[in-house]
């Protein structure tokens, strides 16, 4: 894989996890601070870890995959700078998530937790709420905090 298709597997997972989100929600003007790219065997998660390795240093080495600080990244739903590869997992046939942040989480929580599609995660120093729809390839996330602040990404 070569930067250019990596760079437009993300601006695609964004932006079908914008659809969604826009669909289900009233967060239209959401901006993304976080975008996974789920790979589906290990020859893929290598191939995309080394592109990632292209634009991007690891910042975190998760359980899950690494998470990379790349160089800033227009898309449809903003500036872009977090990017993880997932590992293959079979909990994540989908493509891809992008994580949203949304102006007051403790009011969106209330409005959408209880909707059908949207679940709570809870994480030792974080929380945030999945959304999945069926015909989406992608997952939407909206976290407290948000990774861009977690790891201070400006």
């Amino acid at each position: 894989m070569e930067v250019v298709e990596f760079k437009s597997l993300v601006e695609d997972v964004v932006a079908k996890a914008m659809k969604l989100k826009d669909d289900y929600t009233d967060q239209k003007t959401a901006k993304v601070n976080y975008s996974a790219i789920f790979s589906h065997n290990p020859g893929e998660y290598a191939a995309l870890v080394e592109v990632a390795n292209e634009i991007g240093k690891v910042i975190d080495d998760t359980p899950t995959g690494p998470l990379f600080h790349i160089e800033a990244l227009d898309t449809c739903a903003g500036q872009l700078k977090l990017v993880k590869v997932r590992k293959p997992d079979e909990t994540r046939k989908e493509r891809g998530d992008a994580d949203f942040t949304v102006s007051d989480y403790d009011s969106f929580k209330r409005t959408y937790l209880p909707r059908p599609g949207f679940r709570l995660i809870t994480r030792s120093k974080m929380e945030m709420i999945e959304l999945t729809a069926p015909g989406f390839d992608v997952r939407a996330y909206f976290s407290n905090p948000p990774l861009d602040l977690q790891f201070a990404i400006k």
